[in-house]
């Protein structure tokens, strides 16, 4: 199966998703949409193609301003997929940028990254909004 590049834009509610077959990833912007499913489904889809045959690294990065409980479920999916690129004997390297006070997100970043012994690798910055 070939996998091409999918770019999903984002809206106010959710974020802006970039996949490409090279094995960049990237997921910045706002998580709180409650109803989407569309997108959730194409990312889950591309990563199932891409776990055929993915790239010898994978950089994932996310930069995302808020993320609901809804979303974190979606994203700790879509990184408990990602984590078989490993398994293959492949790179996989994850970046999350968070605000420098954002104590909520820090948490469910360590707790996602606890639950799969995954290092993530944490960057503060000023402001989350500079990197979109």
């Amino acid at each position: 199966m070939e996998i091409g590049e999918v770019h999903i834009l984002p809206t106010d509610k959710t974020p802006d998703i970039f996949l490409t077959p090279s094995g960049i990833i990237n997921i910045k912007g706002r998580a709180i949409d409650e109803n989407v499913r569309k997108a959730p489904e194409r990312v889950m889809e591309w990563i199932d193609g891409y776990l055929l045959n993915p790239a010898p690294n994978t950089m994932v990065t996310i930069a995302l301003e808020y993320l609901n409980s809804f979303n974190t479920l979606i994203l700790t999916a879509i990184l408990r997929k990602l984590v078989h690129v490993k398994e293959q004997g492949k790179k996989l390297e994850i970046k999350w940028y968070i605000e420098i006070d954002d104590d909520d997100l820090l948490d469910k970043v360590e707790s996602i990254s606890a639950a799969f012994t995954m290092p993530i690798e944490l960057i503060t910055v000023d402001d989350i909004k500079s990197l979109y």
